[in-house]
């Protein structure tokens, strides 16, 4: 990816009616449940999926660290606000949702050797523990979000969603669907799994299945250091389209010179990444991770919606 990409500024405005609308598409013949066919890509793009047929194949990994300084003053502000449980998750998946709206391609996923776009549908998934034991079950939550949500919008999002899933005897659709899928005998699951594969190359997969299914969104999020380890580089999976997987983990502190010859402390976090490169150019990679970094410097920005929100090709 180049290290060159630059950013747009970052401007604190208020958005428009005009600018935030979203265009209305209509659904076509090749075209998703999840995500609409991008018909107009350059033809590089369009081979590279048969160079490299599968995601582990096509990854690439990067990592990076941000001063928490800026964040932790956001978070206390939140929290001052009301909102209880205001963390780092909340900030990155706010961050995360905003460079959707300003470099769209990375909401982009390869299904069948072809290259598909969630358009304004951010889904992140996030695995959860019921209870904070060794013991507890996990669940995977599911969140849909849209290119102008603010970082409010996702706390309470997220919050209702997890509120839900960790309620007494919350049964969700995704342990009730894998409880099912578990009750098929061994010999027949590996062909109810090709068969779904199958059904997913050609883009015939349900929607029910799809919303269910922890393999298919635009991003997989987890937090290692709520476990209190570093971050780790985490596989893309083959099944499904996930084209993003990213971990970050615990705060540390770093004793850092400054240019007077003084020693300063600051706070830090790591977080891992990676990416399907297949779904789009290096350039939008790089620039949508370098403006992430940069809505990690000044979070405030989070609190108000994009000015114009960037959609992708057709």
């Amino acid at each position: 990816m180049s290290s060159e990409a630059e950013n747009k500024p970052i401007e604190r405005v208020e958005p428009t009616e005009a600018t935030v609308s979203a265009p209305k598409r209509k659904r076509r013949f090749g075209d998703r449940p999840d995500g609409y066919r991008l018909r107009s890509l350059q033809p590089m793009s369009k081979v590279s999926p048969y160079i490299m047929p599968d995601r582990s194949g096509a990854s690439v990994y990067f990592h990076d660290s941000f001063d928490v300084t800026e964040v932790e003053n956001y978070i206390r502000k939140k929290r001052n606000q009301g909102l209880k449980g205001f963390g780092v998750m909340h900030v990155l998946i706010a961050a995360y949702v905003r460079i959707i709206s300003q470099r769209p391609a990375i909401n982009r996923f390869l299904s069948g050797q072809r290259v598909y776009s969630h358009d304004n549908d951010i889904v992140i998934n996030l695995t959860i523990k019921r209870e904070m034991t060794l013991e507890a079950e996990e669940t995977i939550v599911k969140m849909h979000f849209v290119p102008t949500d603010t970082a409010d919008d996702v706390y309470q999002k997220i919050t209702k969603l997890i509120s839900e899933n960790r309620e007494a005897n919350p049964d969700s659709d995704f342990d009730n669907t894998a409880r099912i899928i578990n009750y098929i005998p061994g010999v027949l699951l590996k062909n109810t799994v090709w068969f779904l594969k199958l059904l997913d190359y050609f883009g015939l997969l349900p929607k029910s299945l799809i919303e269910v299914s922890p393999f298919h969104g635009s991003m997989f999020i987890t937090s290692m250091g709520s476990l209190g380890v570093p971050p780790v580089y985490h596989h893309l999976y083959n099944f499904g389209n996930i084209p993003v997987f990213l971990s970050f983990g615990a705060k540390y502190k770093k004793n850092e010179l400054k240019d007077d010859g003084t020693v300063v402390q600051k706070k830090y976090i790591d977080y891992k990444v990676v990416c399907d490169e297949r779904i789009c150019d290096g350039f939008n990679l790089a620039s949508g991770f370098k403006l992430m970094k940069s809505y990690l410097k000044n979070p405030h920005v989070l609190d108000e919606k994009p000015e114009t929100v960037h959609h992708d090709v057709d």
